[in-house]
């Protein structure tokens, strides 16, 4: 019995014959579980990770790349493709190493189909395909914002599961969208940013203020120590009945107190400011959905919701509101492998696809097409 094969091993036996690979010693699972391995690789993050029936996480792998985007300012697509290409195949490995299991146990394979950047978005598509075709194992291609969906459904024990009808608040580096479901496969939008996602509108604002890549997270160290009234930010309220966002204007508005030659705000109440007007914004759409209609789970989920004032906001809303809040555990608001699995166990055969039918879409659309 040879030892576990790496991505890179079946992708070789792959391109020569499709036949049985290396270390299948079983794992003790119960009957009717679901196990599948997820790969996400849309942006610059690599993980990997193993999720059973229930969103329980039995591993979660994840590497960044922020040292090497860091001088940057930014991701560079092109250093990120490269990257995920040497990581990925090491990722899948240690995933099912932290799992204890082997390639014979899987259930499924659940990948990012987009959407993403494209050089990213191809490597872990490629990788699943050649997993699943090699393995003969379902394949599901999830949009990548379903998984940021769910994400509040996983967890290494037992977890609630989505609570329907269900309002989501998704905010991100590259979206801020506001959506509602019906079910795990009928999903809507209800708003979007009409310009920058709140999580760009993060990294730009911390970049004027010289903080470190990445840019959110040190605003929201920096905020802690400021007044979150020392400046009055714009907030954005459309005037016609929509739940769409806008902070283009905010940004701008930091941008010229931050410029200002004679600017007396020091850099902590900004930061501490702009943060405010950020979640204000977003604690006001959601009173506005909530106010339409009513939900039995509201979900904050995406790289924002790792904010400190978002989510002390949130817990002080939802009780006002009675409303129950639904928030990733932080290992889960950022991009990560486990809520790409976790997608495709609540979402199953509407995502099938065939292996080889299996491609990257940069632009892949928000609601699923249905089967034909």
């Amino acid at each position: 019995m040879r030892s576990r094969a790496t991505l890179l091993h079946v992708v070789i036996d792959v391109s020569r014959q499709r036949r049985e690979i290396g270390d299948l010693r079983p794992i003790s699972r119960e009957r009717n579980v679901v196990l599948l391995l997820g790969i996400e690789t849309s942006c610059d993050d690599t993980s990997a990770a193993l999720v059973a029936t229930g969103g329980r996480v039995l591993a979660n792998v994840a590497t960044n790349q922020d040292a090497f985007h860091a001088r940057f300012g930014g991701i560079v697509p092109e250093i990120a493709g490269r990257q995920h290409l040497s990581l990925v195949a090491a990722v899948i490995d240690e995933a099912l190493s932290r799992a204890d299991c082997g390639l014979a146990d899987l259930d499924g394979i659940a990948v990012t189909a987009g959407p993403g950047l494209i050089g990213s978005l191809v490597v872990g598509v490629a990788a699943a395909r050649a997993l699943a075709f090699a393995r003969t194992l379902p394949l599901y291609a999830v949009q990548h914002l379903h998984g940021h969906l769910f994400a509040p459904y996983l967890g290494e024990t037992n977890v609630a599961s989505p609570a329907y009808p269900l309002l989501a608040l998704l905010v991100s580096g590259g979206h801020t969208q506001l959506v509602e479901a019906e079910s795990a496969t009928d999903i809507r939008m209800l708003g979007r940013t009409r310009d920058d996602a709140a999580g760009e509108a993060f990294d730009k604002t911390a970049r004027l203020l010289g903080l470190p890549f990445p840019g959110g997270a040190a605003l929201d160290r920096l905020a802690r120590r400021g007044d979150p009234r020392a400046i009055a930010f714009p907030r954005y309220r459309p005037r016609e009945a929509t739940f769409d966002f806008s902070f283009s204007g905010l940004k701008t508005a930091a941008r010229r107190i931050i410029e200002a030659p004679d600017r007396s705000s020091s850099d902590a109440d900004i930061a501490a400011s702009f943060e405010a007007a950020v979640v204000d914004t977003l604690i006001d759409r959601l009173d506005r959905a909530t106010d339409r209609r009513s939900y039995r789970d509201v979900v904050v989920s995406g790289g924002v919701a790792a904010n400190s004032r978002l989510r002390a906001e949130l817990c002080t809303w939802g009780e006002r509101r009675g409303t129950t809040i639904r928030i990733p555990a932080l290992a889960y608001c950022t991009d990560n492998a486990a809520m790409i699995a976790g997608a495709a166990l609540l979402q199953g055969e509407q995502i099938r696809v065939e292996p080889l039918d299996a491609v990257a879409d940069p632009n892949l659309p928000f609601s699923l097409t249905p089967m034909v």
